[in-house]
């Protein structure tokens, strides 16, 4: 059994460690083509897709594989996942809707509404579709998942590829070429679970629906302050700075996100173990601030080397035309050190099943990134988004060694 799960978790590493290499080539071609205005356009829309993305997380796996795990029958499953995915798929039209409401809304240019419109489209695949994931999940089987993703990703590389090499600098074209992706990945994740499921169609049960909602609502609300918090900067930055300083700054967070990455990728290794199988309330804490120490130290490792080398790698990645992107990213670096702390910390309250601690976290994080930025952006430009980003991981992770430091053994024990 270990080496299964073990297997399973490498499988899920290695999909996500080749997600990050192939999304930092895939960015440079995109920054390269597109110049710091295209890029800002095309960064300001998937800023938005990302936000309307969480809306579909309502009925998340962190409800379905329990459920799943705890009822194997193949007619309860099929049940399950269909009414999961309806869930998921009306959250998604309704996220798609409430999407191109906000851009008719704020009157965007073109340039912004086509390529949001493009990329929007996965708001309608990704988690709908992201139900069979949750039973492989549950199945502890994620390997077909994995070899799904890279079909996709391979196709998606291959499109851009194209695009850049040919000399094409349309952002529609690219965001085309995005859009590739998600599709891909749901034809081949329903192909899959439909040839292996009971060919009956469930009948609905509306009871289930309301449970599958109610348990997934505080989940849901955790993960849509989490993507707030993550985008809220690069929404309050377009009508204060203009569009090529945007561009340099979203660079900024495309490292940034690519780097913190291995934070995620790290304690998704490490936490099955270390954290997650301890019985003793008192093991896990200890252990989690001996991940979340070690955590800080490959952090602030690769933040002195971005530091270092900060001219060099946007040079490698974005070219010439990002030149201001050396200066903010050498300001956001060592910060970003703080989400490595972050990540490592918030095992406890996964561990102590404790979603509405995530939420008022990510609630603080974003109420810390919206005052400072609309503080300090009019003043200091892309430079007070740094400082925003700062101050809200450091919200974060003061949030986090607070819980971890008054969380006693016997109270935690009593509460999960």
């Amino acid at each position: 059994m270990r080496s299964r799960v073990a297997g399973n978790v490498l499988w899920m590493l290695t999909d996500r460690g080749l997600q990050v290499a192939v999304g930092i080539a895939v960015v440079g071609m995109l920054a390269r083509a597109l110049g710091t205005e295209g890029f800002a356009h095309f960064q300001y829309a998937q800023s938005l897709v990302f936000i309307a993305a969480s809306i579909p997380l309502i009925c998340s796996a962190e409800v379905v594989v329990p459920r799943l795990v705890a009822r194997p029958a193949p007619e309860a499953t099929h049940a399950l996942l269909a009414h999961a995915f309806a869930i998921r798929l009306t959250a998604g039209i309704a996220g798609y809707a409430l999407m191109c409401a906000y851009l008719a809304f704020t009157q965007q240019s073109a340039d912004t509404w086509i390529p949001a419109a493009i990329l929007g489209t996965a708001i309608m695949l990704r988690e709908p579709f992201g139900v069979v994931i949750a039973w492989m999940q549950a199945r502890t089987h994620n390997r077909p998942n994995v070899v799904f993703n890279l079909i996709a990703l391979a196709a998606k590389a291959g499109l851009i590829g194209a695009l850049f090499f040919t000399g094409v600098n349309l952002v529609p074209a690219y965001a085309t070429a995005f859009a590739i992706e998600p599709l891909i990945a749901a034809a081949l994740l329903a192909w899959y679970y439909l040839s292996r499921a009971p060919g009956t169609v469930p009948t609905r049960d509306a009871s289930l629906t309301r449970d599958l909602v109610r348990d997934g609502t505080l989940f849901w609300v955790s993960f849509m302050l989490m993507v707030c918090a993550r985008r809220a900067d690069q929404l309050i930055l377009k009508p204060l700075v203009p569009l090529a300083e945007l561009g340099a700054y979203a660079a900024t967070m495309q490292v940034l996100d690519n780097f913190t990455t291995v934070a995620t990728i790290l304690a998704a290794g490490v936490a099955p173990m270390y954290v997650f199988g301890q019985q003793s309330v008192g093991a896990a804490r200890r252990n989690v601030l001996r991940v979340t120490g070690g955590m800080i130290a490959i952090g602030l490792g690769g933040a002195i080397i971005l530091v270092l080398c900060a001219e060099w790698v946007v040079q490698l990645l974005y070219g010439q035309e990002f030149s201001e992107t050396v200066v903010l990213l050498r300001l956001a670096a060592l910060a970003s050190t703080l989400i490595f702390a972050d990540v490592g910390l918030s095992l406890l309250p996964v561990y102590l099943r404790k979603p509405r601690w995530v939420a008022v976290k990510w609630a603080l994080v974003l109420a810390t990134t919206v005052v400072v930025d609309l503080v300090a952006v009019p003043r200091l430009g892309t430079r007070g988004a740094v400082l925003g980003y700062a101050m809200a991981n450091a919200v974060a992770l003061i949030f986090g060694l607070a819980l971890v430091l008054r969380t006693r053994p016997a109270t935690a024990i009593a509460s999960a």
